[in-house]
């Protein structure tokens, strides 16, 4: 166990349009530990990502990413996997040219003649499954395929925290099932933290090891047994809230915004 958690968020508060989304968050992220992110919409679960990130500023209390303060300019060790978008069809892009972005996107606009880039390139391609796909214009490949691309990317500086934006809306469970595996994987091989946002927990319910649920203001935080009852969610809600499990699945009745639980597909969560 490393002696600094890769994200440390010490009494974060942060405000959107004046509106207070949540105060008094702290969580340390461990080595290897996937932790979720759940909550209705408006909640602040992007906006808490594109804190860590440095996009956005926090009203209260401090992050500290990978040992250090985060700050505007980024961190090129921390992995960023957005919500799933269909690309253009006229994207004038290849599937290599999606990972390669990772790999000399700090490079600005030098062209990838460099061996070992490409040889960085084919090594993501085989790692997400896309070799098949990599010459491929991206915009006429399906929204799985895009996906496993985007992983690629985000994964191409070995990152030691990787951060996940509903990176399963839209697709289907084959691959969403995908994703997660690759996820997974990082995360054991390379024993990396990372805080996945989402809105149907059960594709990654036998992964997780803690829960970070944020409604109406408030949080709570622990593992799946802890967080995922009827008696937790109403006292977060302040209103009934049903857990109930069909088969492996876990479903939440009657949470505002519930309905959003299986199908979401606006662009951000945050309001």
């Amino acid at each position: 166990m490393s002696a600094t958690a890769p994200l440390r968020i010490r009494g974060a508060a942060l405000e959107r349009g004046g509106r207070e989304l949540w105060a008094g968050l702290d969580l340390e992220v461990e080595p290897g530990e996937l932790v979720a992110v759940l909550g209705p919409s408006g909640s602040g679960k992007t906006t808490l990502l594109r804190a860590i990130l440095g996009l956005e500023r926090l009203s209260g209390g401090s992050i500290e990413a990978l040992g250090a303060p985060v700050r505007r300019a980024g961190n090129r060790r921390i992995g960023y996997i957005p919500q799933q978008r269909p690309l253009p069809r006229e994207t004038p892009l290849r599937g290599r040219d999606i990972i390669g972005l990772g790999v000399d996107g700090h490079r600005l606009g030098l062209p990838l003649s460099r061996k070992k880039d490409r040889a960085r390139i084919d090594e993501l391609l085989e790692a997400v499954g896309a070799t098949a796909f990599g010459d491929r214009p991206v915009g006429l490949l399906s929204g799985g395929e895009q996906q496993r691309l985007r992983v690629g990317q985000a994964l191409a500086d070995d990152p030691a925290l990787l951060l996940c934006d509903e990176p399963l809306t839209s697709l289907d469970l084959a691959n969403q099932q995908a994703v997660v595996r690759l996820i997974d994987r990082h995360r054991r091989e390379r024993d990396a933290a990372v805080l996945l946002v989402t809105h149907d927990i059960n594709p990654v319910l036998s992964r997780v090891d803690r829960i970070l649920y944020i409604a109406n203001g408030r949080f709570t935080l622990g593992t799946p047994d802890e967080v995922l009852t009827t008696a937790t969610l109403s006292a977060l809600y302040g209103a009934p809230v049903f857990v109930v499990r069909a088969g492996d699945q876990l479903i939440v009745v009657g949470a505002p915004d519930a309905e959003d639980a299986h199908h979401h597909h606006h662009d951000e969560d945050d309001a």
